[in-house]
């Protein structure tokens, strides 16, 4: 990815990893503090019961960033882009799935950066 339209996608790529990072930490580290804060439409005592589900979703947004942040990583340009645009896909189908079952916002807060690093990305 080159020239002004591949650093758009860079960057794109780098803002959805620190997410899916803050997600993650959100998650794993802070579920029963700022979890409770992010996530309001929780009754407040679920968020000790379900402490080891969070972290588990946790990790696989960390997953989720590890993939983005390996994809910049990568010299060659051609598996750059496909790594990157694997995970993007990824991140996509996941806030589709969650805008369906949990939030509409999850679309529009994780999905819609993924899709504009996509489209970016394929464009790049």
């Amino acid at each position: 990815m080159e020239g002004t339209i591949g650093i758009i996608a860079k960057i794109m790529i780098g803002v959805v990893a620190l997410e899916h990072l803050y997600i993650l930490w959100i998650e794993m580290f802070a579920w029963e503090t700022k979890g409770k804060k992010t996530f309001t439409s929780l009754p407040s005592h679920l968020f000790a019961e379900t402490k080891n589900l969070a972290a588990n979703q946790g990790l696989y947004n960390g997953f989720l960033a590890a993939g983005l942040i390996w994809s910049l990583l990568i010299e060659d340009a051609h598996w750059q882009q496909h790594v990157a645009l694997f995970f993007l896909g990824c991140v996509i189908i996941a806030a589709i799935y969650g805008a369906l079952t949990a939030a509409k916002s999850i679309f529009f807060k994780q999905g819609l950066p993924a899709l504009i690093a996509f489209v970016f990305t394929v464009i790049a």
